[in-house]
């Protein structure tokens, strides 16, 4: 039997990252939570795995040389699920090369962007005293709107994110994408986008891993 892989996690769109890889891979996990709100990030413990002080982390207890692995950033988790279980990571190598850069586009594009358009957007204001930016909203809300543009425009020619098939590319960039309202974005004029969307919603994998500890959502 395989032993459950433990995922260190916040329902935050970081942390759907895995907990939907792990649901579409069907392969067993204990979650572990780390309330980033309460600074639990920090704990020495937790340190220990991710260096960085950043959710999601796992630890393989079966990894590559059958000794257990710590890994923290989430797109590194996401490529090496993929390599562990062969799934959902192309079935050649132009398909890999099109899952990578799609990955990274999240990773160093969508993910920060859409970040600070939220945290400028819908946190900053409420501080106090608030901090109401301006130039910051203004800035990350058209990035995150230039990003989706791009994503469009690549589901326009293609089914999923990377080709005609699911990859780990999707599942890194659906949760930041479902959350485009909070992000002052439109799908008017991102039909492609929309399309996608609702198509990965639908996927029950995607359900069961957003609705991972959905309550803990403020």
């Amino acid at each position: 039997m395989t032993a459950p892989i433990d995922l260190y996690y916040w329902p935050t769109p970081n942390g759907w990252k895995i907990s939907i890889a792990l649901e579409e891979m069907a392969l067993p996990y204990e979650t572990h939570l780390v309330n980033i709100g309460a600074g639990e990030q920090f704990d020495p413990g937790f340190l220990k795995i991710a260096p960085n002080n950043r959710m999601p982390a796992i630890v393989d207890p079966e990894g590559p040389d059958g000794a257990p692995i710590p890994i923290f950033e989430s797109g590194a988790i996401l490529q090496y699920l993929a390599r562990k279980t062969g799934l959902f990571c192309g079935r050649t190598e132009r398909e890999r090369i099109a899952v990578d850069q799609w990955l990274m586009w999240q990773m160093g594009g969508l993910g920060p962007m859409a970040g600070q358009a939220h945290h400028f957007l819908k946190f900053a204001p409420k501080k106090d005293p608030p901090q109401d930016i301006p130039y910051a909203k203004d800035r990350y809300r058209a990035e995150t709107a230039r990003l989706y543009g791009v994503l469009d425009r690549q589901l326009a020619h293609h089914e999923y994110v990377a080709g005609d098939f699911v990859s780990i590319a999707d599942f890194a960039i659906w949760g930041w994408a479902s959350l485009w309202e909070g992000q002052q974005q439109s799908l008017e004029d991102k039909p492609h986008m929309a399309r996608w969307l609702g198509v990965m919603g639908a996927r029950p994998a995607v359900q069961a891993g957003r609705a991972l500890h959905a309550d803990k959502r403020p």
